[in-house]
């Protein structure tokens, strides 16, 4: 790891670590190769003595498919048609988010040892954490396109609008596992509350349950849920082979570009009291 940065380059970085936002995406780009060792490191250590290694990435969506529809096909049978790839296609979006997400937000607090010996760009590891889950997302599809040739599902030109739409999924994650990352430093609790916040919003995200069964009441709530939109952007194309819905790709890339926005802005204002907590 340190090897990939010479010592003029840590001195370099170290002794003018820009202030403003543009100097420190300039940074990111800048330690592009560095982010390529700590994407590595990640993976390595996730399935560091595991049997099976990344093949737990291909069988763990499968195993939650096969759950999910023992569970509840029965109830919802009659409104969703291939009740597995309707519920798969909705899980590898929850999965990364939530993965990507919590990995993010101990990023900073897990990495101390390492920011005390070389200077590296405190958003690098949020982003590290981002990139090593979208690599699994990736290799989650190999099984969704399996499940979909067994089950009979359609390859349509739509499923080309899958890397707009995970880029729009791993900005939003990567905004949000900013500003949990900045919080978590100042709030060892953030991870904690985090963790309880995701069930709820697991539950509250259509994943394996249709949209028409949300009491008309509490139907505009959804519209608020940006997860509900990521996950149309992914299901449309592979569940029902076509287009997302204008309305899932406007809010989707507006919550993205906003949360990626905020995030980046807080954890910059925030990172020069980072010495001072870690």
């Amino acid at each position: 790891m340190q090897s990939s940065l010479s010592a003029d380059r840590v001195a370099a970085r170290g002794s003018r670590p820009g202030d403003g936002l543009l100097e420190s995406m300039r940074e990111l780009f800048a330690f592009g190769d560095v982010l390529q060792e700590l994407v590595k490191r990640d993976i390595k250590v996730r399935y560091k003595r595991s049997v099976l290694g990344i093949f737990w990435t291909m069988l763990n969506p499968l195993l939650m498919m096969v759950i999910m529809t023992i569970v509840f096909a029965s109830l919802f049978r009659q409104t969703i048609p291939n009740f597995p790839i309707y519920v798969l296609s909705g899980y590898i979006v929850w999965s990364f988010f939530a993965q990507s997400t919590t990995s993010a937000s101990t990023s900073v607090l897990d990495s101390s040892g390492l920011t005390r010996k070389v200077y590296l760009p405190p958003a690098l590891l949020p982003l590290a954490s981002i990139v090593s889950a979208l690599v699994n997302l990736l290799l989650s599809l190999i099984p969704l396109a399996l499940i979909m040739v067994v089950t009979g599902g359609t390859f349509t030109p739509a499923l080309l609008m899958l890397p707009f739409s995970f880029l729009l999924l791993a900005l939003f994650a990567y905004g949000l596992g900013l500003v949990l990352a900045a919080s978590s430093v100042f709030f060892r609790d953030t991870v904690y509350t985090y963790g309880v916040i995701l069930v709820a919003w697991m539950y509250l995200t259509p994943l394996f349950y249709p949209p028409s069964i949300i009491p008309p009441q509490f139907a505009p709530l959804i519209q608020l849920n940006p997860l509900y939109h990521l996950v149309e952007m992914v299901r449309a194309p592979v569940y029902a082979g076509q287009m997302p819905d204008p309305v899932h790709v406007l809010a989707a890339t507006a919550f993205a570009v906003v949360t990626a926005g905020f995030g980046f802005w807080y954890f910059n204002a925030a990172r020069s009291r980072f010495v001072a907590y870690l």
